[in-house]
């Protein structure tokens, strides 16, 4: 069923703080809205008013036909004990609810009630379950595990898959769903470049209309068809048609044209002021002087002097009228940067890390036998399927696992800065600020939150259990580490996961100015653009091949 979604004048925030209002938006059958702005902006927040799952504060949200199947699908970063692989995508397609609803009303329908509500509801049910997919969801969910690569039934529990495998069971989700109209919040977490090529694939050839977060920059560009940014800073909501790069370069001349409009007012009326005032001065220096110089006996010069006077007067008047009728131009407000550098250790030994036919067996998975060196200044890039090992090798060249048979060294003075996928450099069961003035005990608890704050880590924060932040808070504290810290291999593993796009540019910013070694695996395809890299590793099956970029 192909269905509209509208929404009008809306607003929505939570407490007493509004992110963000006055958005009308139109979502049609077969658009990508793709929704963007820094965290904190209320991106979450507008898919939940969007699913029905949150009111709005103001505004309308209705779909046409009003009983039009919405699925929303948010993050997920815990898994719930117990549910199995089917459980999950029954769920989290609505199939589950779907076929609750309706043996609840076929069980009030065969109690015997033969009223016409009952009938009805029990009709209803029946339509929505049967468009759900919930009758032959068991039929093609194995199929659909096989075609994408997860290795692992449909009686397999959540709880057991790795990150990769998770995100390939949601993936599946929506692949199996039967929405009229999809939401989805950050899609493209954790999900390989395979994985990535079948989700762009599939939301570019919905008939359903299709509302989307996320920060994944090529997956935006292209897929969605029209973008709404949600600007905190310039508390203000603006809808873009076009797609992703058209939006960026439209946005970046309004912003330019904001700027200039702002500087001519500004100019204009510092100008007028400044005539202003002189022309005040000139009109009390000649009241003053026509009481000094003018005797009172003459009445011709004194009126000449009083007539000039006056003329003064009116000329400041006339200036300060064409001021109040300046149009005023409110000055574009200065957004929240992260200002991100890596702090330089000392040059490490010309050899970072080395690896001779190391083999690492992890129960019937091998990795290896490999054979590669790390050099001081090697700028690397690691790439590969989930699944594949690029983790393991991570620490094989770390030393922080041994190799079953081979040789693994590292080189003297080697002082590593890492951001794993599981951003696990702080103590979980500590406070932030406590953990990170453990991990850093020459820095003053002063100096400590100073440091935490440029990184929008504030009191709450601060004060919060490190294993309670969000992944994006958990990123930012990850990266604070590696300003405070000096490195000379840089180690960073997923580093965008959750990371808003303004973050992102500062990283790659940071990463472009940092002289020592790097180690990056990752699978965003823009910041492996943007990135300087002197080589690139492509990791599967446990084997790496290595190839030098130009």
């Amino acid at each position: 069923m192909s269905a509209t979604l509208v929404a009008k004048n809306l607003a929505g925030g939570h407490a007493h703080r509004t992110l963000f209002d006055a958005l009308d938006l139109t979502v049609a059958p077969g658009d990508v809205v793709g929704v963007v702005g820094a965290n904190g902006a209320g991106k979450t927040t507008l898919l939940r008013i969007l699913a029905g799952d949150l009111a709005p504060v103001e505004g309308t949200v209705s779909t046409a036909p009003s009983d039009a199947f919405v699925g929303w699908l948010p993050q997920e970063h815990e898994r719930v004990a117990g549910e199995t692989v089917a459980e999950y995508v029954a769920r989290r397609t609505g199939a589950a609810a779907a076929t609750d609803a309706m043996e609840q009303a076929a069980a009030a329908l065969g109690a015997g009630d033969e009223s016409a509500a009952v009938a009805d509801a029990y009709a209803h049910s029946l339509d929505h379950w049967l468009a759900s997919g919930a009758p032959d969801l068991d039929e093609r969910l194995p199929p659909m595990l096989a075609d994408l690569g997860l290795d692992v039934g449909p009686d397999a529990l959540m709880t057991s898959l790795s990150g990769g495998q998770a995100a390939r069971a949601a993936l599946a989700v929506l692949m199996l769903s039967r929405f009229d109209l999809v939401l989805l919040d950050e899609p493209t977490n954790d999900l390989d470049l395979a994985g990535l090529e079948r989700l762009e694939t599939f939301v570019r050839g919905l008939r359903a209309g299709v509302v989307l977060v996320s920060h994944d920059r090529e997956f935006l560009s292209r897929v969605v068809t029209r973008v709404v940014e949600l600007d905190i800073a310039q508390h203000q909501v603006a809808v873009y048609d076009g797609g992703y790069d058209a939006f960026l370069e439209e946005r970046a001349i309004a912003r330019r044209h904001a700027r200039e409009a702002y500087e001519e007012f500004a100019e204009k009326k510092a100008d007028l002021v400044s005539r202003a005032r002189v022309q005040r001065e000139w009109s009390s220096q000649g009241v003053r002087n026509a009481m000094r110089k003018s005797p009172d006996n003459d009445k011709i010069r004194r009126r000449a002097q009083s007539e000039s006077s006056e003329k003064q007067a009116q000329k400041v008047r006339q200036m300060e009228s064409r001021i109040a009728r300046l149009e005023e131009v409110e000055e574009p407000r200065k957004e929240w940067e992260l200002r991100f550098s890596i702090a330089a250790a000392p040059r490490s030994s010309s050899v970072v890390a080395t690896l001779d036919e190391a083999v690492v067996r992890l129960g019937e998975f091998t990795v290896g036998p490999v054979s590669l060196q790390v050099s001081a200044g090697d700028r690397i890039g690691i790439v590969g399927p989930n699944g594949a090992g690029k983790t393991t090798l991570l620490r094989l060249l770390l030393g922080r696992i041994a190799p079953d048979t081979g040789r693994a060294s590292t080189g003297a003075s080697v002082a590593v800065g890492e951001i794993d996928q599981a951003r696990t450099g702080l103590d979980d069961d500590l406070p932030l600020g406590t953990a990170f003035e453990l991990a850093m005990p020459d820095m003053a608890p002063a100096d400590v939150r100073t440091l935490l704050a440029k990184f929008g880590l504030k009191a709450d924060q601060v004060t919060s259990l490190v294993g309670r932040l969000s992944p994006g808070e958990r990123t930012r504290a990850a990266m604070a580490l590696l300003q405070a810290r000096g490195v000379n291999l840089l180690v960073l593993d997923e580093p965008t996961n959750h990371l808003d796009l303004p973050a992102i540019e500062q990283l790659e910013q940071a990463l472009d100015s940092y002289d020592g070694a790097l180690l990056l695996v990752s699978h965003d395809r823009r910041l492996l653009d943007n990135v300087r890299l002197d080589q690139r590793w492509q990791v599967r099956d446990g084997r790496v091949s290595a190839t030098q970029l130009a």
